[in-house]
Order: structure tokens, then C-alpha cells, then sequence
């Protein structure tokens, strides 16, 4: 007999049973072999019944997601939420569902929906507001030229950079572009090129490379309609968000396009800076190589 019929079997039996406990456990002078309430075995048949009743207890779980080996509840959570987040199901101008709520659709305690927001609030991902609610964190103009912009001036202020695109393509993806984008070598993308000002100097050469899938209609845009903070564009057209960037910086010597838009001789050193921008549930969405006049700049980088 199969385990589940063999359940089944001791489901029905133990139906029956309990249907004439009032009898079994009744006290009675005449009934020697009756099982008293008081003792052992009678907690243990009465604990058997309610396990072959109701079952097993399920492990708790973060929507279809069962606990048991993928770490913390509260860390499914923040997981689940950030695909939800990364997915566009969330847009920044609207404050997150209560804890209430999340918890209600999620099946989960309140108490874990609270830890996992925590959590998200520490890493900057949301920013909670008094009274307002919780929301995901945005991207403003200053935060996309700041805190993903290291080129400033010698002296360390910094200062605005403005752009100059000047062109923008569609074309299948190369076989390094689907590598860093994890993208099928089939994939078609957006290819924009713009140089950056610093100072009322040429400053950078940028290449970036986006999946088209994930920005629908950028290749169709006017190059003159792409504003200078690209970031923000992600987020407020296309539900993409950034959250982290990785780079590579390496030495290189100015080649024929170095020359033609940044004004540089032809073998003068430069800094080439190859990024991969994430986002927030680490999924790549942007390949960005900037090639850097540093004469008269400096990469700076604030580690905490």
C-alpha cells in the first residue's frame, strides 16, 4: 500500500475512532482496559489523532515559496519584493501596500514583512516617510550625475557634467555585449553614443549598450529627446531601475575616435571605464565603456 493511501486509510480510521472517544475515555469501575485521561498513552493517542486529522504542519512560506533552504524568511522577503520592484509592479511615485497587506497576500506573519522592509531600509533600497509610507528609492538628477559619476575636478569639487549624443542605433548584440548582459546571441540592442562635458571641456567618450527588450521604443527616440541623466530615464519611461554599478578601470592609449570627438593626440593617455549597471535584483541592463580625459580630472571614490 502506498504511503498516501496508507494515510488516507488512517485518516478514516481515526475518524471513526474519535467519533466514539466519548466512550472510549469514559471513566467506568466495570471498564479496567479503558485508556484513563490522565495518562501517558492517552496523550498519545490524542496527539496521533490530531496529527492524522489535520496533517502535518506546512512550513511557512513567502508566496509560493517554501522556507525550508533558501535562508530567513524575513531574507525571501526582501527577495521577493525586489523582483516585484524590479519587475515595474511597484513604481516609485506610489507608496509600497502596508505591512498589512503584504503580509495578508503573502502569507506571512506581519512581523516578517516588517523585517524584511527593515532590512531593504538599511540597504537604501526603500525610503520610509512619516505618514506617507514606504517607498522605493528613486533616482533624482543629482543622485544619477553624483553618485554614479566619479570624474571630478583635481581640486575634488564637483561639478555637473552635461552631454552630447551623438548617435543612436539598433543592432544585434555581439558576443561580449550578450556576455556582460546575459543576453542570447540572436538579442537585438540600443547602441547610444554621447560625449560628456566637464568644465566647458570634452571629458568622455561613452558607448552604452542596452537590451531592447527592456526599453521598448528607445531606438525609435530623437537623439535630441534623450536627456542628460540616462538613469532616471530607466526608471520614469521604462520601469528599469538601477540600483548598483560594477566597474573596470584600466589605462589605455587614445585611439581614432578619441581623437575625432575628446580632441586628444593620437596615442595620449586615457582612462577607460567599463560598467555594468544592475538592478536591484542584480539582473544587468546596461553595458556603459567610458573613455576619460583625465588631464585636467581625477576618478574619485568614496568607500564606506
Amino acid at each position: 500500500m502506498g504511503s498516501g493511501c496508507a494515510l488516507g486509510f488512517l485518516k478514516c480510521l481515526t475518524y471513526g475512532l474519535g467519533l466514539m472517544l466519548p466512550l472510549l475515555f469514559a471513566r467506568t469501575r466495570n471498564s479496567p482496559w479503558l485508556l484513563p485521561p490522565s495518562s501517558k498513552s492517552y496523550n498519545s493517542y490524542r496527539r496521533l489523532c490530531v496529527f492524522l486529522t489535520k496533517g502535518p504542519r506546512m512550513p511557512e512560506t513567502w508566496g509560493d515559496r517554501p522556507r525550508s533552504g533558501d535562508g530567513p524568511l524575513y531574507r525571501q522577503g526582501r527577495e521577493a519584493l525586489l523582483r516585484e520592484i524590479a519587475q515595474g509592479r511597484h513604481p516609485v511615485t506610489e507608496p509600497l501596500p502596508s505591512e498589512q497587506k503584504l503580509a495578508a497576500r503573502f502569507g506571512v506573519a506581519q512581523g516578517t514583512v516588517r523585517r524584511a522592509l527593515d532590512e531593504m531600509a538599511r540597504e537604501n533600497l526603500v525610503i520610509r516617510h512619516q505618514g506617507r509610507g514606504t517607498f522605493v528609492h528613486a533616482h533624482g538628477p543629482d543622485r544619477d550625475r553624483f553618485h554614479f559619476f566619479h570624474l571630478l575636478a583635481a581640486d575634488g569639487e564637483r561639478r555637473l557634467p552635461t552631454s552630447r549624443v551623438l548617435s543612436m542605433t539598433q543592432r544585434r548584440v555581439t558576443q561580449t555585449e550578450a556576455l556582460a548582459l546575459r543576453l542570447s546571441p540572436q538579442a537585438r540592442v540600443v547602441e547610444i553614443k554621447r560625449v560628456r562635458d566637464l568644465m566647458a571641456r570634452r571629458a568622455v567618450l561613452e558607448l552604452i549598450i542596452l537590451p531592447d527588450d527592456l526599453f521598448p521604443g528607445l531606438g525609435d527616440l530623437n537623439k535630441t529627446q534623450l536627456p542628460n541623466t540616462l538613469y532616471q530615464l530607466y526608471q520614469d519611461r521604462f520601469a528599469v531601475i538601477v540600483h548598483r554599478a560594477v566597474e573596470k578601470i584600466t589605462a589605455e592609449a587614445a585611439g581614432p575616435d578619441d581623437v575625432t570627438h575628446l580632441g586628444l593626440d593620437r596615442g595620449a593617455p586615457l582612462l577607460r571605464i567599463e560598467r555594468i549597471a544592475q538592478t536591484l535584483d542584480g539582473t544587468p541592463v546596461e553595458l556603459r565603456i567610458s573613455r576619460c580625459d583625465t588631464t585636467h580630472l581625477a576618478y574619485f571614490s568614496d568607500l564606506l
